[in-house]
């Protein structure tokens, strides 16, 4: 039986009805970004699909003729969330790069993304206090994050195979420890800034974080002699490492 269409008896909501007729992928959109930050900040329980409405100008039944309920509307929000930073990691072009800027490339979008998009953290914590159940349900959240391990698998390879990392690592492993460095920076920040200060949430304290982030990522992954010719490189004038010409022993 097809959905009935959205009905609507106020002129915010007439207005949004003639959006959803014009643009419903737009509308669609709208209501993804208003209930990711209502839901980032109290929680799946706490989150109101009536405030979620009056934010986007639209109606309850609208939200529910797209996401079905309050819950397929909260694994919708995990999906894009998931899209959003596997998209950014796509457009690095990563395969243009050799293995060790590859590396370092994607060690430093990781950490600046989950800096910058702190809502993407919490949403993550939320998830994990529901054990997963609801990622468990969608259809889609494993295959959009299978580019995220073949792409660290895909460098790592590389750098296998052109000498320059040690062998012994899964890609899944990296990507653990890359997403474990990045993700305390965000999770923690709080109660981290309670109790020591917040010098490291400074602007100044965040860049140190990201250069050592890459570093630590580095050393643990390259060989001895690489890591010394490497990370002790002449850093350019925007105070990112050289690139030398690195040959395989």
């Amino acid at each position: 039986m097809p959905k009935a269409e959205p009905e609507s008896t106020t002129p915010a909501r007439s207005t949004a009805r003639q959006g959803w007729k014009q643009d419903p992928a737009s509308v669609k959109a709208d209501i993804l970004k208003v209930a990711t930050g209502e839901i980032a900040t109290y929680g799946l329980s706490g989150s109101r699909i009536n405030v979620i409405a009056e934010k986007c100008k639209t109606s309850k039944r609208m939200i529910y003729y797209y996401f079905g309920d309050k819950e397929g509307l909260y694994r919708a929000v995990l999906e894009c969330a998931y899209e959003s930073v596997r998209s950014g990691e796509q457009d690095l072009k990563l395969d243009h790069l050799m293995p060790i800027p590859a590396l370092e490339t994607l060690v430093e979008f990781t950490f600046r993304h989950h800096s910058q998009h702190p809502d993407f953290i919490r949403l993550i914590m939320i998830e994990n206090v529901h054990n997963g159940k609801y990622l468990a349900q969608s259809e889609t959240i494993k295959e959009v994050n299978a580019p995220a391990i073949n792409r660290v698998k895909k460098i790592y390879e590389r750098g296998l195979q052109e000498g320059y990392f040690r062998e012994g690592f899964t890609a899944l492993e990296l990507h653990w420890y890359i997403s474990a460095l990045s993700f305390f920076n965000v999770s923690n920040r709080a109660s981290f800034s309670m109790v020591f200060g917040d010098s490291l949430g400074s602007a100044e304290g965040q860049e140190r974080l990201v250069a050592h982030t890459k570093e630590m990522i580095l050393r643990f992954v390259l060989k001895p002699d690489h890591a010394c010719r490497y990370i002790g490189a002449d850093r350019s004038e925007n105070g990112e490492p050289g690139r030398p010409a690195l040959n395989p022993a």
